[in-house]
C-alpha cells in the first residue's frame, strides 16, 4: 500500500511540473502585460524599466524557476493588473468557486447514481424511459444555454431566484460563505444546477450502462437463484461491481467541474475563480493565469490520486502481488 501511494505521488508531482511548464511557456505569448499597465503618455524607456522591475526580461528558465519556487511556498507573485499578491486574490475568490463546485458535485453524484440505478433496473418501464429521455437535455444543450434558460424561467418569469451574484456572504471560522444565509442559498441554486446538469447526465448513463451489463452476468443470476432479495442483489452484488468504471468517470467529471465553472460563473456573474481567470486573460495577467491553471491541474491530480486509492480499496486484484505489479 505504501509503495503504491508513493509511486502515485511521484507521478502526480511529475505531472504537475510538466503542466506548470507548459502553462507558463504558453502564457508568455498571450500578450504584453506592460501595455495594459501603463498609460498613453508612458515613454518606451519607462516601459522598459517596468519590464525589468517585473523580471520580464529575464530568461524564460529563470522566470519559470522563480515561479515554481514561489508556488511551492504558496506564493505566485504579484498580479500585473491589480498590483496585489496573487495568493491573496485567489484566497478571496476561491471559496465562491469551491462552494459552487462542491454543491454541483453533490447534485451530480446523487441524481446521477440514483437515476442510473433507476433506469438500469427499470429499463422497460415508462418512468425509466422518461428519465432516460429527459437526461438527453443535459447532453444536448451547451452549459451557457442551460444557464440562460434557467435564468429566464426562474429569475425573470417566476421571480423565485436571483439571476446573478452570490447573495449575502458571512464569515464562518474565517471562511467567507454564502451557504449560511438564505440569499446565499437562493443565489447558488441556479449556477449549481447549471454546472451539474451535464455531469449528472453523464454519470447517469454510465451507471445505467454498467448496471445493465452486470445484471446479465451469471453471478447475478446465481444470487437470484439462491433466493436473495431484490435489494440485496441490486445493492450488494450489482452496484458494487459497477463501482470501478463509475469511480473513474465520476472522479474525472468532478475535476472538470472546476475547469468548466468558467462558463457558469460568467453567465451568472459568480464572483469566483472562473471570472477572475477571464479578466486575467483580457489583461495578459500571467501570474493569475498560471496560478489558476496550476490550481486546476492540482485539483485534477488530487482527484486522480483519490480515484487510484479507491481502486485499491474496491478492486482486490490490485491488492494482490501480481495485480500490484
Amino acid at each position: 500500500m505504501a509503495s503504491f501511494v508513493l509511486m502515485r505521488l511521484v507521478q502526480s508531482a511529475a505531472v504537475m511540473l510538466i503542466v506548470a511548464l507548459i502553462c507558463f511557456f504558453l502564457f508568455n505569448y498571450v500578450g504584453d502585460p506592460i501595455v495594459n499597465m501603463v498609460g498613453q503618455e508612458t515613454t518606451i524607456d519607462d516601459m522598459e524599466e517596468l519590464r525589468n522591475d517585473l523580471g520580464l526580461n529575464d530568461p524564460f528558465l529563470a522566470q519559470f524557476a522563480r515561479f515554481i519556487s514561489g508556488a511551492i511556498q504558496g506564493e505566485f507573485g504579484i498580479s500585473y493588473r491589480m498590483q496585489r499578491p496573487v495568493a491573496e486574490v485567489i484566497a478571496e475568490r476561491l471559496p465562491a468557486t469551491l462552494e459552487l463546485v462542491a454543491l454541483s458535485a453533490i447534485i451530480a453524484l446523487v441524481f446521477g447514481i440514483a437515476g442510473g440505478l433507476f433506469t438500469g433496473l427499470n429499463q422497460k418501464s415508462l418512468a425509466g424511459k422518461l428519465v432516460l429521455g429527459l437526461s438527453l437535455v443535459g447532453v444536448s444543450l451547451p452549459t451557457f444555454v442551460i444557464g440562460i434558460l434557467l435564468i429566464y424561467l426562474f429569475a425573470v418569469t417566476l421571480g423565485w431566484l436571483p439571476s446573478f451574484g452570490r447573495g449575502q456572504v458571512v464569515d464562518v471560522w474565517g471562511w467567507p460563505t454564502g451557504l449560511a444565509t438564505v440569499s446565499g442559498w437562493k443565489s447558488i441554486i441556479l449556477p449549481a444546477v447549471t454546472l451539474a446538469l451535464y455531469q449528472t447526465t453523464l454519470i447517469l448513463r454510465i451507471v445505467r450502462a454498467e448496471m445493465l451489463e452486470v445484471m446479465r452476468t451469471d453471478y447475478i443470476k446465481f444470487a437470484r437463484a439462491r433466493g436473495l432479495s431484490a435489494s440485496a442483489v441490486n445493492v450488494n452484488h450489482a452496484l458494487k461491481n459497477t463501482l470501478i468504471p463509475v469511480i473513474t468517470v465520476t472522479g474525472l467529471q468532478i475535476g472538470s467541474l472546476l475547469a468548466f465553472s468558467i462558463i457558469t460563473e460568467t453567465v451568472f456573474q459568480w464572483p469566483g475563480m472562473g471570472s477572475l481567470f477571464i479578466q486575467a486573460v483580457q489583461f495578459a495577467d500571467v501570474p493569475i493565469m498560471a496560478a489558476y491553471l496550476v490550481m486546476v491541474a492540482s485539483f485534477f491530480v488530487a482527484i486522480n490520486l483519490v480515484v487510484d486509492l479507491l481502486y485499491f480499496v474496491v478492486d482486490p486484484r490490485l491488492r494482490s502481488p501480481r495485480g500490484h505489479g
